[in-house]
């Protein structure tokens, strides 16, 4: 049986934990050849280990490195064409905000939420596009959010760096269609990760973080946090051959936060 992706390579930014790790598991079990992305050498060689139950993932190559620093989107680049040969598909899902309210922002947590979340996505997506155009062709997925449409609580910062790269997607959508590059966003509501779940059953989170995280899953129709796996489907759809003529869509995977 042939694998949905079988041939094609991909990068995964963020790639070796939460949402990212399951991002990874999902294209490598469709077959893809895959560089990891992360921000230290530690928590690559964790992903890289979880990777290694699945066929191929005893394959998978990293890269460390802060993305929001110029340059970065170009050396990852470098690694992955060296290490695959060529990059057919980017997701975007490096990121992490500071989420509390606007006016307790400093100027250091300002920075580091858009850095994290806006610039990491526009350096690699930078990066990244000239090589596809050069082959003919390419899928993008960037990890937007949906807090950007349903307005949660002591959001603001990070929808303003998620909204951007709900922006972002859609103008390079349109750009480089003619290119058959596709680009588009998919958007999380409150998952709930591994990291997530501990911190509750450990009962460290502050006060403040339980009632977002109590609000994030009262705006949600069906009642629970989404599961990794779940986003991880969405991005593979995108990822797929036959989803070629999706582009400039923001695919929120939110159980009915919002809707249309």
């Amino acid at each position: 049986m042939t694998l949905p992706l079988q041939g094609k390579t991909a990068i995964v930014t963020g790639g070796a934990t939460g949402i990212g790790l399951a991002i990874s598991r999902r294209l490598v079990d469709d077959g893809a050849r895959l560089l990891v992305a992360a921000r230290s050498k530690d928590e690559l060689d964790a992903g890289l280990v979880a990777l290694t139950d699945l066929p191929g993932g005893q394959d998978a190559h990293g890269f460390v490195g802060d993305l929001s620093q110029p340059d970065a989107g170009d050396d990852l680049l470098e690694a992955a064409v060296t290490a695959l040969g060529g990059v057919d598909i980017l997701v975007n899902n490096a990121g992490g905000g500071v989420i509390r309210p606007t006016l307790e922002h400093t100027e250091r947590s300002l920075q580091a939420t858009i850095n994290n979340n806006l610039w990491t996505t526009l350096r690699c997506c930078l990066a990244v596009l000239p090589h596809m155009r050069g082959r003919g062709g390419g899928r993008i997925v960037n990890i937007g959010a949906e807090s950007v449409r349903n307005g949660l609580l002591d959001h603001a910062v990070y929808n303003a760096a998620k909204g951007g790269v709900h922006g972002l997607t859609t103008g390079l959508a349109r750009e480089f269609a003619p290119d058959g590059i596709t680009v588009n966003v998919v958007a999380p509501s409150y998952v709930r990760t591994s990291q997530a779940a501990e911190a509750v059953a450990a009962g460290t989170l502050p006060e403040s973080v339980k009632l977002v995280l109590e609000q994030a899953v009262n705006l949600i129709p069906m009642g629970r946090p989404g599961e990794v796996d779940e986003v991880a489907a969405a991005v593979a759809f995108l990822v797929r051959p036959d989803a070629g003529f999706v582009t400039g869509q923001v695919i929120g995977v939110n159980g009915g936060s919002s809707m249309g």
